[in-house]
């Protein structure tokens, strides 16, 4: 960009910018932008010049009652006047002080009208930089506006990611729709029961996209309300188990659950934890060769030190015993459309499911064990009914 830099501070009423306009200036906008009024600037000269008449009043005044008293000899007299000279450096001194301040916090203000126009324009990477004196509410207004500036801007890089993203996704299923149509169409393929087959499943893969975005979302959005009711994990899970059956069975693993019976009823969502169970125990079965095995545990946590600790938590994990997670991909799992090597799904799951648990104010994390496999661990606030 050819704006200045954030930290330069304009002088004179020239234009804020110097140069060419910048990319971030909107089309329909003039370059360069018209004067914007400083009014603090008129108030702090009005400020000072009646000050500086009241000083001279009060000085005045003063001086006529007790001129007759600093005249007088001998070392009360010396006293007398060597304090008033000390009295006198010390307004003096404050004059100065809150002078040099004023200015300063007007510097600080005219700089901040400058970079809020860079963020009305769009640039969100504007920021004020406080380098010289100024007040302190100037100084939390400025921080105030930096902290709002930096928000902004993370939230624009995350919605261009997610836009980018998403156009990204939903290219592919489209394509293969509009290829097998045209097609179809054209007489390439017979309209059998093959070809409209991958178009269905293609248009399947798109709803369960859009589905997730929306429950993402939400979720992000702090949207999402959740439906609490008493649950049993322990019959929960079995649930979890007997949906995967099927799936497990074919692909020859041994899906099994385990939960300690000293866990009460918890104040949860069922249907969010299930969908939470239910992406884990599918990942696991996709992610574990013939042979291996998948578990759903649940346990009370152990006490961890700090505040935390006061507060008991269950804990589920689900385990496999497939090839683990990539070093590389594991600190990012959770993060949107993140996929490992071979990976069919649409990359949002894992996502989701930190979002459904963090709403029930619990935590999620993975690991990759020495030994091989991976580890979802879920913690949940134990709040019995």
């Amino acid at each position: 960009m050819s704006h200045r830099p954030t930290g330069q501070r304009r002088r004179g009423w020239g234009p804020p910018w110097a140069g060419e306009r910048p990319e971030w200036w909107p089309a329909d906008d003039s370059w360069p932008p018209r004067r914007r009024p400083r009014p603090w600037r008129g108030f702090g000269c009005l400020f000072g010049f009646l000050f500086i008449i009241g000083v001279l009043g009060l000085v005045s005044i003063a001086a006529s009652v007790v001129g007759g008293v600093l005249a007088a000899p001998g070392l009360p007299g010396h006293l007398i006047r060597l304090t008033a000279l000390l009295v006198a450096v010390a307004v003096a001194a404050a004059l100065i002080r809150a002078g040099t301040a004023i200015r300063g916090s007007g510097t600080v203000l005219d700089e901040l009208v400058d970079q809020a126009a860079r963020v009305e324009a769009g640039d969100y990477g504007a920021r004020v930089d406080v380098t010289g004196p100024a007040s302190r509410p100037v100084r939390d207004l400025v921080r105030g506006f930096n902290t709002m500036a930096a928000r902004l801007e993370a939230d624009e890089a995350q919605r261009r990611s997610l836009l980018a993203d998403v156009t990204h996704e939903l290219r592919t299923p489209l394509t293969v729709i509009a290829g097998n149509v045209e097609a179809i169409l054209d007489g390439v393929h017979p309209a059998d029961a093959a070809h409209l087959e991958a178009i269905l499943e293609e248009t399947r893969v798109l709803s369960r996209l859009v589905e997730d975005l929306r429950t993402l979302a939400l979720s992000e959005g702090g949207s999402l309300s959740l439906h609490r009711e008493p649950t049993d994990l322990d019959v929960l899970c079995a649930e979890v188990a007997m949906s995967f059956a099927a799936a497990a069975e074919t692909a020859d693993v041994s899906l099994e659950t385990a939960v300690d019976d000293d866990i009460p009823l918890v104040d949860v969502d069922p249907v969010r934890i299930r969908e939470v169970l239910g992406n884990l125990v599918s990942n696991a079965i996709r992610h574990t060769p013939a042979g291996g095995r998948v578990t759903i545990t649940g346990r009370r946590a152990r006490a961890k030190p700090g505040p935390i600790a006061a507060i008991e938590r269950i804990e589920l994990v689900v385990r496999d015993t497939g090839p683990g997670i990539d070093p590389a991909l594991l600190p990012h799992i959770f993060e949107r459309f993140a996929r490992g090597q071979g990976s069919t799904g649409t990359g949002l799951g894992l996502s989701i499911a930190r979002g459904l648990i963090e709403l029930h104010g619990g935590m999620i994390a993975a690991s990759s064990p020495p030994g091989g496999g991976t580890e979802i661990r879920i913690e949940l606030p134990l709040t019995p009914v």
